[in-house]
């Protein structure tokens, strides 16, 4: 019981969750697609049973993931896997996925949980670095973002639309975290233990380079969007 009255345990229990949240808005998406051509009193089920089924396997690959995490070198690895997950959570603009909808109720759980499986390394690899190998933890945010993320992925969907600011702040996270994971790796664990005060540069340095990368990324991504329509504009004239 001790561990619950620590800052360190709800601060690592808050970022399981807004690791969760905000990286479960694609996976709101695929529910929703793989369920759409199923008559009303289906569709409740498909989001459940399917959710549920993506969600076993994904704690499932979390536990692994811990594990993984603690051999040397997988920790930088994933570390460096994190910064990117980040940077391209702020890239400006999703490709928009194809998925067929199902008219059967097996058809769209299958669909559900096989592209829920599909899209969650990101979520994976940012819940695994974030419970740092306690597994009580690992738990309990698992167990609380479950419901937000089934019962309230289309309020989550509407906010990130509505204020921008939380996809960034989530992918500010995600670099945060990424570099507390690299400096928690064991094969720099002498260099860690000797160099303290980089246990909070570190974490900061990642959390500044994936928003100015990310922000950067987008802003050229607007670019490319917007000069196109220029150039019909000036062809037309």
């Amino acid at each position: 019981m001790a561990a619950f009255t620590t800052a360190e345990f709800w601060l690592a229990l808050a970022q399981i969750i807004m690791i969760n949240i905000v990286l479960s808005g694609d996976n709101a998406v695929v529910i929703a697609l793989a369920s759409r051509s199923l008559p009303p009193a289906q569709q409740k089920k498909a989001i459940l049973f399917g959710s549920v089924g993506a969600i076993v396997l994904r704690v499932v690959l979390t536990f692994f993931a811990v594990y993984l995490l603690s051999l040397p070198y997988l920790k930088l690895l994933g570390a460096a896997l994190l910064l990117w997950i980040g940077i391209d959570l702020l890239k400006g603009e999703d490709d928009e996925t194809e998925l067929e909808g199902h008219s059967h109720l097996s058809g769209a759980i299958k669909t559900i949980i096989v592209a829920d499986l599909v899209m969650s390394l990101d979520n994976v690899i940012g819940v695994a670095a974030a419970a740092k190998g306690n597994v009580l933890l690992l738990v309990i945010g698992l167990g609380v973002s479950i419901p937000l993320i089934i019962y309230g992925s289309t309020l989550i969907l509407k906010l990130m639309t509505r204020f921008p600011v939380i996809i960034t702040i989530g992918a500010g996270l995600l670099g945060w975290v990424a570099g507390e994971m690299a400096m928690g790796d064991p094969a720099i664990s002498d260099w860690s233990h000797a160099h303290h005060n980089w246990h909070t540069v570190v974490p900061a340095i990642g959390a500044a380079l994936v928003i100015a990368i990310g922000k950067w990324r987008a802003s050229r991504s607007a670019l490319r969007s917007v000069e196109p329509t220029e150039l019909s504009h000036q062809a037309a004239k």
